[in-house]
């Protein structure tokens, strides 16, 4: 690794600690209420939206109603991204033409949109309207963002009541972290963008002819256009990935220069860490979301110095025929290949495992080009169940789920009933737990057999052997981990991945998600035990190690056969 990698790196980390702080206790206070009826014009905001959609704020309700509303409004907007898309020929804001999506294509992305996956078959800038990408796409980027946090808040509620027969209202959850969360943020991201050349506008594609003098006139080229700087902050704010260019994070429309390769880089990590100190704020022990984030900090860190020693390692083949990037005491070798040269090995290193390690999808250099153990990373980081540091709402109930597995194995080796600030974890909890954290191997590795297994899924490899089937394994980890980058060697829009992939994400998704309301609405009918000398401290060093001895035990275990067959064999081909 070299010093610029590392400082990057712990500069972003650390930023976005010290910013996650306030805003944890920021969220915390908006989803009680505090900080919303302190503003008689953002009140008045918030009660215009409930008078227009018929919602009693005031009302809370069980798990299983929240988790209603939930699958609900995840429906309707599916159905309503899906329907924009096979309109869109006969809809405004379409200056380029374009025609109707299909309809395996538009079910895929629909899904991936509403699932907080992102997941692109197609190429944006030849495929959506400026409708499309703003009404259907840049809207979800917000809700679906907003449904991952509400989730994770009625968990919490889950452990910060006692007795209670209720975990919140999810409207009121859905429309203050939009409100005031989300759209303030993503804003002033947005506007910083823009003074960094992220372009936001409406006008048709330019056709451009180059400069240089030996060059035709008759050689012109396509410049798209569009509102992007918009859809870019919320991208990376609500983990979602989804780019307006096919190029994603690596277009310089979307990322033009090292600073703003930093400010996405801290966007995607700003709430996911901010909701561990919501967590701790809203549990009323500090110190519980401390050591939930120190668990997700050490897994990040062990598993980003991997990618970036690898990345720089290289590829032993290209430096046999003189193809290694040049070496100097400013720029090591290393696997330079499909990245960008304005962010080097350091920067597209870090940016893999920042967005893998938080369900982003976001990528600014290609990872199919990553060498076969730095490939490895982001796709372990995905099987892990992103947990570290997690998209936003998801990162923190995945890991809370690996926080009671831990205090039960814990429990197990003592001989005491498992407790987890102050609930007992009982059999319901541990069967709740035990779906949720099984369900999304349950579809990756599923999917994966059967894409291997039958034509369909074949045809679209176009690296045979070893590296294929990482391309498939990838592609089935992004989809039902609802992250969303992508080997890009795989050729997946047809109607079998778009359809299997798009079903792998509802699942991942919602699998997940049910489970982790039930245990929301399980723990908030408890009484809360008193600690004794017996009960184990869970904000301690302790703690911190079960943590992630837990997330790795279950990833070694239900991953690593297939790596073997992928990743591990082609780094052992590469060095053979």
């Amino acid at each position: 690794m070299t010093i610029a990698a590392i400082v990057l790196g712990l500069a972003v980390l650390a930023l976005a600690t010290v910013c996650g702080r306030p805003l944890g206790h920021y969220i915390a206070d908006v989803l009680e209420g505090g900080a919303t009826s302190r503003s008689r014009l953002r009140f008045g905001v918030e009660r215009l939206v409930y008078r227009v959609a018929g919602i009693d704020p005031e009302r809370e309700t069980g798990w299983k109603q929240y988790a209603i509303g939930v699958l609900l409004f995840s429906v309707v907007g599916t159905l309503f991204v899906y329907g924009v898309q096979r309109l869109q020929a006969w809809l405004p804001l379409n200056p380029q033409q374009f025609g109707a999506v299909t309809a395996d294509s538009s079910f895929n992305t629909a899904v991936s949109f509403v699932t907080n996956t992102n997941w692109q078959g197609y190429v944006g800038e030849s495929t959506m309207s400026y409708l499309t990408q703003m009404l259907a796409l840049a809207v979800q980027n917000f809700v679906s963002a907003a449904t991952g946090i509400a989730v994770a808040v009625a968990l919490i509620r889950g452990f910060a009541r006692h007795g209670a027969a209720t975990i919140g209202n999810f409207w009121v959850d859905l429309t203050r972290i939009t409100l005031y969360v989300l759209l303030p943020i993503a804003a002033v991201i947005a506007l910083v963008l823009i003074s960094q050349g992220v372009i936001q506008n409406f006008d048709a594609y330019k056709e451009v002819v180059a400069i240089a003098p030996q060059v035709q006139s008759s050689h012109s080229q396509t410049l798209a256009m569009g509102p992007v700087a918009s859809q870019e902050a919320i991208k990376e704010l609500g983990t979602n990935g989804g780019g307006f260019f096919n190029a994603n994070s690596a277009h310089p429309y979307e990322n033009p220069n090292t600073l703003t390769n930093f400010i996405e880089l801290f966007a995607i990590l700003l709430i996911p860490i901010a909701l561990t100190f919501t967590f701790g704020r809203m549990v009323g022990d500090a110190r519980q979301g401390w050591a939930v984030l120190a668990g997700m900090a050490i897994l990040f860190v062990s598993m980003w110095v991997v990618a970036i020693h690898f990345e720089q390692q290289g590829n032993p083949i290209f430096a046999q025929v003189g193809a290694d990037a040049a070496r100097s005491d400013a720029q090591p070798g290393g696997n330079m290949e499909g990245k960008e040269a304005r962010f080097g090995i350091g920067a597209s290193a870090l940016f893999a495992a920042v967005t893998t390690a938080t369900s982003t999808g976001a990528v600014n250099s290609m990872h199919d080009s990553m060498t076969p153990l730095g490939g490895l990373v982001p796709m372990f980081l995905m099987q892990l169940g992103e947990v570290a540091f997690g998209g936003v709402g998801s990162g923190l109930y995945g890991m809370l789920i690996y926080a009671l597995l831990g205090v039960f194995i814990a429990g197990l080796m003592i001989g005491r009933t498992p407790e987890y600030l102050g609930k007992k974890i009982e059999a319901f909890d541990m069967k709740m737990t035990s779906i949720a954290i099984l369900a999304t191997p349950f579809v990756v590795l599923l999917g994966t057999a059967v894409a291997v297994s039958v034509t369909a899924g074949k045809v679209g490899v176009a690296n045979p052997g070893a590296h294929g089937f990482s391309e498939i394994l990838y592609a089935f980890s992004s989809a039902g981990n609802n992250n969303g980058s992508a080997f890009a060697g795989l050729s997946a829009n047809t109607p079998f991945y778009n359809t299997a992939l798009g079903i792998a994400m509802w699942l991942g998704r919602f699998w997940v998600l049910i489970p982790v309301l039930a245990i929301a609405g399980s723990l908030a009918a408890k009484k809360r035990a008193p600690a004794t000398a017996g009960t184990m401290p869970t904000h301690g060093p302790l703690f911190v190690v079960l943590l992630i001895g837990s997330v790795l035990l279950i990833g070694a275990l239900t991953y690593v056969p297939a790596l073997a067959l992928g990743p591990i064999v082609e780094h052992l081909m590469m060095r053979s």
